[in-house]
């Protein structure tokens, strides 16, 4: 699809230049206030209703009729995956399997002969949305990314073959395009993004998908939140909107509109302790589905900066245990060899506060401000090292596919079993920990790396706030405030000094899994 015939949704074009004069003027009558709105009488008597609150739409009829023939099914065939088919959680709604008959993976209709198939095949449904008249439909990652065969099914009952064009883990986006013959030179319905008028909370909002397989459905509420982050790989691109419109498995990769028929987000996921609808939606704004979707027709993938470290939040607890009174950003604990900010001089330790002059109070904020870099572009940094600002140039790399850094994290681990204490273990009661010497059998018991060097933590005082924060047996504390600790008396030193320094608490550096995490411990009276 080219640049001019983007639509609306998660992908659309940047810049799409063609609007649907259609949907352009869905305003129609929607909401007068109540005190001009006659009440409406029910015709059994008894059973008074109300007008609409002021602001509220008659109904939602008119949109729904101007929008819903852009909004597709997408039926998905994919090999059955060893655990069955995934709860994501947070990640995305299930896709919601069709065959339900026989065993795991087998269609309706399909005899079980005795004889499972090396490879047996499973069938799933979400929904998705044309965003050109061409063809071109996004969706979500989490619906197609698995597939081996993709079939459309529109309002009116067509079912159209469509391929991949590209997906996105790192916003959970794809686009998808009809390329069956039967639709060839056809025109599709098709809608817009808003990524200017944004909606208030509190604003109507109307979702269109395919809950559990039912086809087109249409429910409403109103916005609850933007800026929501989910905890998961992709709220590092995915600042997201909080809708309460019910939205169930099966609605993933569909769309939800304001009052004018215009796209504002890519229904998701949802946060839901039953796998159904609790009210708590969560959507992709329209300004970074466009963006996405521009990338993945014009590409297939999406390009983004990459400096090559591990960082964690650095808030209010580990600043005022450094001494860095209102600082915020991120903090490395590694450094990828050979990356760019390897060659770039940047080291453990170091505090992450702007990017090409952005102010970044968290890592989600960092990444985002990398990534919008081009591959070779160069990215000015504010660090503080040492307790002091400098500024740092990177050349930026290329980001790695999220499921490949996903993997690097993964591809850690440790045995669990729990040691005695090593050589000469001691408490240190301001910490609530019990250290000790990092011993052979240790290192072999809790799989530690010979280059790692520092106090293996052998006990935790269940009500300190090391215990409540998850330091555990096992784990190795490095450096307390930036000074690598080899001794019970170097923790306790660092420890002295920070009360000297009128500090409550310290940051310390621990190893787990052979990857380091930053901690801000309270310092026990």
């Amino acid at each position: 699809m080219t640049a001019r015939k983007s639509g609306f949704i998660v992908g659309a074009v940047a810049g799409a230049g063609v609007a649907c004069a259609a949907l352009a003027g869905v305003g129609m009558r929607m909401g007068t206030a109540a005190a001009e709105a006659p009440a409406i009488r029910a015709s059994m008597a008894g059973a008074p209703a109300f007008a609409p609150p002021p602001g509220a739409p008659m109904s939602f009829a008119d949109i729904f009729e101007k929008v819903s023939p852009a909004v597709v099914q997408i039926n998905v065939t994919s090999k059955a995956s060893p655990q069955g088919l995934r709860i994501p959680g947070l990640e995305g709604f299930d896709i919601v399997p069709r065959g339900q008959k026989g065993k795991p993976g087998q269609k309706d209709g399909q005899e079980d002969d005795g004889d499972s198939p090396a490879t047996p095949k499973q069938q799933s449904a979400g929904s998705g949305f044309f965003i050109s008249a061409d063809g071109y439909i996004v969706t979500n990652n989490h619906v197609v990314a698995d597939a081996d065969d993709i079939q459309v099914v529109m309002k009116d009952g067509r079912e159209l073959k469509a391929t991949l064009v590209g997906r996105d883990e790192g916003t959970d986006l794809a686009v998808i395009k009809v390329i069956d013959p039967k639709a060839k030179g056809a025109d599709f319905p098709y809608v817009n993004f808003e990524n200017q008028a944004k909606p208030r909370v509190g604003d109507w909002v109307i979702t269109i998908g395919n809950p559990f397989g039912l086809g087109g459905t249409a429910t409403a509420g109103i916005i609850s939140a933007y800026d929501r982050d989910l905890g998961d790989q992709t709220s590092s691109f995915v600042n997201y909107i909080q809708i309460d419109a019910p939205i169930n498995r099966g609605n993933s990769g569909g769309p939800s509109f304001d009052i004018y028929g215009r796209v504002i987000g890519v229904n998701s996921a949802i946060y839901s302790p039953s796998g159904g609808s609790v009210g708590i939606g969560f959507a992709i704004p329209a300004d970074i589905a466009e963006g996405v979707a521009k990338q993945l027709i014009s590409g297939g993938k999406v390009v983004r900066g990459y400096i090559g470290v591990t960082i964690q939040d650095f808030g209010a607890d580990a600043a005022e245990a450094l001494g860095l009174k209102d600082v915020k950003g991120a903090i490395i604990s590694e450094v990828v060899a050979g990356g760019p900010a390897a060659k770039a001089g940047l080291l453990p330790d170091d505090i992450l506060t702007a990017v090409n002059g952005v102010a970044v109070a968290n890592r989600s904020e960092l990444t985002r401000e990398v990534a919008k870099a081009r591959p070779g572009e160069t990215i000015k940094l504010s660090i503080i090292r040492d307790g002091k600002p400098r500024a740092v140039d990177i050349k930026s790399g290329t980001r790695p596919a999220e499921g490949t850094l996903a993997q690097n994290d993964d591809d850690q681990g440790q045995d669990g079993a729990t040691p005695a204490p090593g050589p000469a273990a001691q408490r240190v009661e301001a910490l609530g920990l019990t250290l000790g010497a990092i011993d052979p059998a240790s290192r072999q018991t809790y799989k530690i790396d010979s280059e790692i060097k520092g106090l293996l933590i052998t006990g935790v005082k269940g009500d300190s706030d090391a215990g409540e924060k998850g330091l555990a047996k096992g784990d190795v504390l490095a450096n307390i405030n930036g000074a690598a600790v080899t001794s019970v008396a170097d923790v306790n030193a660092a420890v002295a000094n920070a009360k000297k320094a009128g500090r409550s608490s310290v940051l310390v550096k621990v190893i787990r899994q052979n990857r380091p995490v930053f901690v801000p411990l309270k310092i026990a009276p």
